[in-house]
C-alpha cells in the first residue's frame, strides 16, 4: 500500500552556487534551511533581527544592512495574520504592523488577516525595485493551531495565492516557489521527515557540480564537529594537522571559509 503522495519538483529556473550570498527571512523554516546551508559552508545570513512570520514584517527588512547585498533571498511566509499597533495607526496596516507583540496586552493591537491584494501591494514594489535579485518563496509547513485548524488553513491559502499571483504578474523577474508546505503536509506528512525536505531543496536548486562541492565542504564541517577523547595525544595532533591541511586546501577555492 502506498502511503505517500509523491510530489514532483522541476529543476528551478536558476541555481544556487557557492559564489552566491544568500539571505533568509521569515518563519522558523528559514532558520532550518539556513542551518543546513551553514553546515555546507554557503554564504548565509538568516533573520538578523529575529524570526519573522507575516509578509509585512518580512518585507520591511529586505533592505537591512546585513542582507541588502545578497544575491538570493529565501523568503518563508508563516501566517497572513498581522497585529496592528493602535497607538501608531488603525488605517495604514503597512505602517502599524508589529514584528512581535513584545508581551504587551492584546488590547493594544488590532488583529487583521491580510488579503492577497494587500500582500501584493507590499511585495510587488519590492520585487520590481530589485530586478537583479533572485527570490525563492515558500510557505512554512508549521501549523498555527492556536488560530484553529480552519483559520490556519485559510491563512496558508492566502499566502499561497499571493505567491502565485506575484510570480504571474512579475514573470520577467527571477521568482521561484519551493513547495515545502506541500511536501510536509501532503507527501512526507510528519516533521520527522524534515531532512527529506532539505534533500529536495538541494535537488531543486543545486547543480551536480555544486552538489559535489557540498560533499567536500560537509566533510570539513563534520571533521570540525569532532571532539577528541584524548586531547594532545599523538592521534589528536595528527587529526588536527590533517584538518588544518584540509581547511587550507579548501580556502584556496572558497576564501570565505574560517
Amino acid at each position: 500500500m502506498k502511503l505517500r503522495t509523491e510530489i514532483e519538483i522541476p529543476k528551478a529556473s536558476f541555481q544556487i552556487a557557492y559564489s552566491d550570498r544568500i539571505a533568509l527571512l521569515g518563519s522558523c523554516f528559514s532558520d532550518n534551511i539556513a542551518r543546513k546551508l551553514g553546515e555546507y559552508y554557503f554564504q548565509v545570513t538568516s533573520n538578523p533581527t529575529g524570526t519573522l512570520y507575516n509578509p509585512v514584517s518580512i518585507a520591511r527588512h529586505i533592505d537591512d544592512p546585513e542582507i541588502r547585498d545578497a544575491d538570493i533571498f529565501i523568503i518563508t511566509f508563516g501566517t497572513s495574520w498581522i497585529y496592528m499597533d493602535k497607538k501608531i495607526s488603525t488605517v495604514n496596516y503597512q505602517l502599524s504592523t508589529v514584528d512581535n507583540c513584545e508581551k504587551r496586552p492584546a488590547s493594544d493591537f488590532i488583529r487583521h488577516r491580510l488579503t492577497v491584494d494587500e500582500i501584493l501591494d507590499v511585495w510587488t514594489p519590492i520585487l520590481r525595485s530589485h530586478p537583479d535579485k533572485r527570490f525563492i518563496f515558500t510557505v512554512s509547513p508549521i501549523r498555527h493551531l492556536k488560530d484553529g485548524l480552519l483559520e490556519n488553513n485559510l491563512s496558508k491559502a492566502i499566502l499561497l495565492l499571493a505567491i502565485e499571483k506575484m510570480s504571474i504578474i512579475n514573470c520577467q523577474l527571477s521568482i521561484n516557489y519551493f513547495p515545502s508546505y506541500e511536501l510536509l503536509l501532503d507527501d512526507l506528512r510528519d516533521y520527522l521527515f524534515y531532512a527529506d525536505i532539505w534533500e529536495r531543496f538541494v535537488a531543486t536548486y543545486m547543480s551536480a557540480a555544486t552538489q559535489s562541492e557540498m560533499s567536500e565542504l560537509h566533510a570539513l564541517w563534520l571533521n570540525c564537529q569532532h571532539r577528541s577523547l584524548h586531547p594532545g595525544s599523538p592521534e589528536d595532533q595528527l587529526f588536527h594537522s590533517r584538518l588544518t591541511e584540509q581547511l587550507s586546501s579548501l580556502q584556496s577555492r572558497f576564501p570565505w571559509l574560517k
